[in-house]
């Protein structure tokens, strides 16, 4: 299966997830995902959380990295890579609690994700099935 792979390099600066949100729009577009298919706003909420976890509990910059394959059913892969060694621990935030929610939505929004190592970092990816409709 053919995939069309596309990467944004993200600073420590929180001001960089809006760009990556940015980005990532027009990059959906890019590959034939209208900006008005529910798919487009779950995985930009998607990106912005991983984005955000990347940017502020590492301080590491990072890899933003989408993937799309060409058969029309296949998932959408995002991928965010940092240089932190520690592992992504989702927590249970309080209701008065204004965070520590970002892993909670990914894993209630995406299909699939996890995390594994890369090079001196790590990665955590999730996967969003295009032929399933999120309301």
């Amino acid at each position: 299966m053919q995939v069309l792979q596309v990467q944004l390099e993200v600073g420590v600066d929180p001001a960089e997830v809006g760009r990556a949100r940015r980005w990532a729009r027009s990059r959906l577009a890019g590959s034939g995902i209208g900006a008005d298919e529910p798919v487009a706003e779950t995985l930009i909420l998607l990106i912005s959380e991983l984005v955000t976890n990347a940017v502020v509990h590492t301080g590491c910059p990072a890899v933003l990295r989408m993937l799309f394959p060409t058969a029309p059913a296949a998932p959408v892969r995002v991928e965010v890579a940092d240089t932190s060694m520690s592992p992504p621990a989702p927590r249970h935030a309080q209701r008065d609690e204004t965070g520590g929610r970002g892993l909670e939505l990914v894993d209630g929004l995406a299909d699939r994700w996890g995390w594994h190592p890369e090079g001196a970092g790590k990665q955590i990816w999730c996967e969003v099935d295009r032929s399933v409709v999120l309301t």
